[in-house]
């Protein structure tokens, strides 16, 4: 009988151990991305109240965040592909930090713009890079662990209300919810620091120039524009909405933006087992179809609480796996690189810098219903962009 020697399983556990501390440590980023991109919801009133602005001026931040993020999207694309990843990643998240900290301080809306202008683009570079270096790590099997991914930005995303509901009430002041946000963010950055880096993918030259992956990329694009447009002005603006038709209380409402995110954490966390099992497509539809409905009830019962509460929690649990699975469809499709992965995410940038935008200008002289008026006719929109995209990437042959 012979004994196997250490060296001969070394490097092949060694590899399995450095997949294991990279993918931590993007879960770790996402919650962090998480508790930054649910934040500013709830507190937007009191951010008016301390520049002296009106919700319609106050939305401003929306799109100087969405536009910074924009940014960020683009630039990480070739950023990405030619440097490590996670010394970049960490730079980012420890900026993300600091600027965090900083928002409760600044007393003027033009200020507080450009900070947000600079959280969007960290916020963008980050968001594309984890997705990025996650499918470098995992490559064809990523399915499951892309939905982990943006399971822990739920995860993030549903404490953020939380964490800052109940430090206002203890506190009377916004300063103490974002110095803990920003001070959470640390533990999960060092870890980071920690990992190597995986190796960069590059794309075949079978693939350069293709017109067919080309419009491929631009319906997915268009798809997420749709889908995060959808979901930025939900999540961003339903604390408000809420708010002024009477239907919560402010701490009520806080609690409704975390059971939104919450509902979108626990829909990313079962679909970890369904996307191991369940084609791409189908979960897509079925997601969709579950925002339609649940917007739809809210319209329908727009003073009603349960019917608030209900279509919020269907909402935030039928969205949870749009984006990770939109993501899993497109690397079965083409070869994921940083910058194809960047033009995903302009696109879900615009989105998200737009939808909320029209929201806040019309808010005021419309009414809190234009808020869901806007958000159903952009899920329909979404619907019809889904359906031509599963027609078109049906003609294609998918990766092996």
């Amino acid at each position: 009988m012979s004994i196997a020697s250490p060296n001969q399983s070394g490097p092949a556990e060694g590899a399995h151990q450095r997949v294991i501390q990279s993918t931590i440590g993007y879960f770790a980023a996402f919650i962090s991305l998480g508790l930054v991109s649910a934040s500013l919801g709830p507190t937007l009133p009191t951010l008016a109240e301390n520049t002296n602005s009106l919700l319609s001026q106050i939305s401003i931040l929306f799109t100087a965040r969405s536009l910074g993020y924009l940014l960020g999207s683009f630039v990480s694309g070739q950023v990405y592909d030619r440097v490590s990843g996670h010394p970049v990643m960490v730079g980012l998240l420890l900026l993300l930090s600091i600027s965090l900290a900083l928002v409760p301080l600044i007393p003027t809306l033009w200020l507080l713009a450009l900070l947000l202008l600079l959280i969007g683009f960290s916020e963008g570079m980050v968001d594309v890079g984890g997705n990025t270096l996650l499918v470098w790590v995992h490559r064809g099997k990523v399915g499951p662990f892309m939905n982990g991914l943006h399971f822990f930005f739920g995860v993030g995303a549903f404490l953020a209300p939380l964490i800052i509901a109940q430090t206002m009430l203890a506190t009377g002041t916004i300063r103490w919810p974002y110095w803990i946000v920003a001070l959470l963010m640390l533990p999960g950055t060092i870890w980071l620091a920690r990992a190597k880096s995986p190796e960069r993918q590059l794309v075949p030259e079978t693939e350069q120039g293709n017109t067919a992956n080309a419009l491929l990329v631009f319906l997915s694009a268009l798809f997420l524009f749709m889908y995060v447009g959808a979901e930025i002005s939900f999540g961003g603006w339903i604390y408000t909405y809420a708010l002024k038709l009477g239907v919560a209380t402010e701490t009520a409402a806080a609690y409704l933006t975390s059971g939104f995110w919450g509902a979108l954490t626990a829909g990313r966390l079962l679909a970890i087992p369904i996307a191991a099992r369940v084609r791409p497509s189908r979960m897509l539809l079925a997601d969709l179809l579950g925002c339609i409905v649940s917007v739809g009830l809210i319209l329908l019962f727009p003073t009603s609480s349960a019917a608030v509460w209900i279509g919020t929690l269907g909402l935030g649990f039928s969205m949870a796996s749009v984006f990770p699975t939109t993501l899993s469809f497109a690397e079965r499709r083409m070869t994921i690189t940083g910058k194809i992965t960047s033009f995903f995410f302009i696109g879900a940038s615009t989105g998200g810098m737009l939808l909320p935008w029209l929201i806040g200008q019309l808010f005021e002289r419309i009414g809190p219903q234009v808020t869901m008026i806007a958000i159903f006719t952009n899920l329909m929109l979404a619907l019809v962009v889904f359906v031509y995209l599963m027609r078109f990437s049906r003609r294609q042959q998918p990766l092996p």
